[in-house]
């Protein structure tokens, strides 16, 4: 079985040189769009965190390699705040460990089997890789706000430390595959235990050229259930015992095969002192770079549709007022897209401006968005040079209005519609009826229980 291909595409997120120019670069872009989101040469691969928390500063993209990273379980999401909550790992165990609310920075970026996502897309249990900075402003924030140095605490009961954060306004939440697709890694098989179609299989995360020995083993277990994919096709465990790759009953060693894993976590049978209930399970197996990249192909399509249902996020850099409401806007499109979608602003394109708040929520919207939305065109649309950071697309533009709306200043999130994109409504949890009104943003921070 042939090692995975790991395609450059932290452009996905953040770089600007997949800003298609012309039809011919639209096509060119295609072949990206099931490939990772990030490369290495973003220069954040084996990086690891500073030890100093980061407040992130309103109007800049913090830099990714001061966040805080760990891993969890995905148990509560409130998709239309952008919100929910992760079990952590930490030291100690981790069915033991209390689930912590988070909420994603407006250009915080959802990655899932290797594509742009929403929060919407990914199932309850799955385990993300996170990484995240402290409230910006601890005042407005959606979730509980903590001491600083909260992760330090040893909570007791079992639990250890690390698993309370106070870092929870999340920059990156991805799930196994995107992870390792972004640093380059495979998971590598090395021995399989079976009976009655479950069992466990003992592997390691490594570089895709990285020597034995390089990365610890874990134990993961399967049943069932986990769905295999191979090129096309989705398969079973009783499939690869037909074919003999896997033994009807008992161990077999499986040499290391690469593979990409979908992780999630679940109660299993034990006594819990001898890691049962701090181990993993394989939710998905993909076998080959075919299978992999199918999966992100319709997770593209999927998260296409919902921005251009919802509109572009960006944030207002500027603000040229001119007469009688007249104004001209320069805003930064949001990274984490599909490059497809950025080609769509073009310059003389006619668009549509409507302010937003931090979870990304249109703030008038009772007609739908564009009922009072700005309209005008985009006059420039500009690549800047050198790399964006995580969260940013590197492309500016400057959208002119002739009656420009209140949500519309100088470091307000706001949404962008190419005239391209259809006029549709939004469900109402998703805009806000009184923008004034913090009540009205979100449920208060209160639905959290702070352990």
């Amino acid at each position: 079985m042939s090692e995975f291909l790991v395609l450059s595409s932290w452009d996905f997120v953040s770089r600007s040189s997949f800003f298609v120019r012309s039809s011919l670069l639209v096509l060119a872009c295609w072949s990206f769009v099931t490939t990772p989101a990030f490369s290495q040469e973003r220069g954040t691969k084996n990086k690891e965190p500073e030890t100093q928390p980061l407040r992130p500063e309103a109007g800049k993209f913090p830099p990714f390699e001061k966040s805080h990273a760990y891993r969890g379980e995905l148990v509560f999401v409130d998709h239309a705040n952008r919100r929910g909550s992760i079990r952590v790992e930490g030291t100690g165990k981790f069915y033991r460990n209390d689930p912590q609310p988070f909420a994603m920075l407006p250009y915080g970026v959802v990655r899932y089997q290797g594509a742009p996502a929403d929060l919407r897309d990914i199932p309850l249990g799955t385990v993300m890789h996170v990484r995240d900075f402290l409230p910006p402003d601890p005042k407005t924030s959606a979730v509980p706000v903590l001491p600083v140095n909260n992760k330090e605490k040893d909570v007791g009961h079992y639990r250890g430390t690390g698993t309370a954060p106070a870092e929870n306004h999340v920059l990156l939440l991805e799930d196994e595959p995107s992870h390792c697709l972004r640093e380059g890694k495979v998971w590598k098989l090395n021995e399989v235990t079976l009976k009655n179609n479950a069992g466990k299989i003992i592997a390691s995360r490594k570089q895709r050229s990285a020597e034995a020995g390089d990365s610890k083993e874990e134990e993961l277990t399967f049943d069932a259930a986990t769905r295999i994919w191979r090129g096309r096709e989705r398969i079973r465990v009783a499939d690869l015992v037909a074919e003999k790759a896997w033994p009807v009953s008992g161990k077999k060693s499986l040499d290391g095969q690469a593979v990409q894993l979908g992780i999630t976590w679940k109660p299993a049978p034990g006594d819990g002192l001898s890691g049962a209930f701090t181990q993993f399970h394989i939710s998905d197996i993909w076998l080959d770079d075919a299978a992999i990249q199918n999966a992100a192909l319709f997770q593209t399509e999927t998260h296409k549709v919902f921005i251009r249902s919802r509109w572009m996020p960006a944030w207002v850099d500027a603000v040229e007022y001119g007469k009688f409401g007249r104004a001209t806007v320069t805003a930064t499109l949001f990274g984490g897209m599909d490059p497809s979608l950025y080609t769509d602003f073009q310059k003389g394109a006619g668009a549509q401006m409507n302010g937003a708040e931090n979870t990304l929520k249109h703030t008038a919207g009772h007609y739908g968005p564009s009922h009072i939305a700005a309209n005008g065109k985009i006059v420039d649309v500009t690549q800047a040079s050198g790399e964006a950071p995580v969260g940013s697309s590197g492309i500016q533009i400057q959208f002119e209005t002739e009656l420009i709306i209140e949500g519309i200043r100088p470091g307000r999130v706001v949404r962008v519609r190419p005239e391209s994109w259809p006029k549709m409504q939004v469900p109402r949890e998703e805009y806000l009826f009184d923008g004034a009104s913090i009540d009205e943003r979100f449920p208060t921070p209160a639905i959290f229980p702070k352990y």
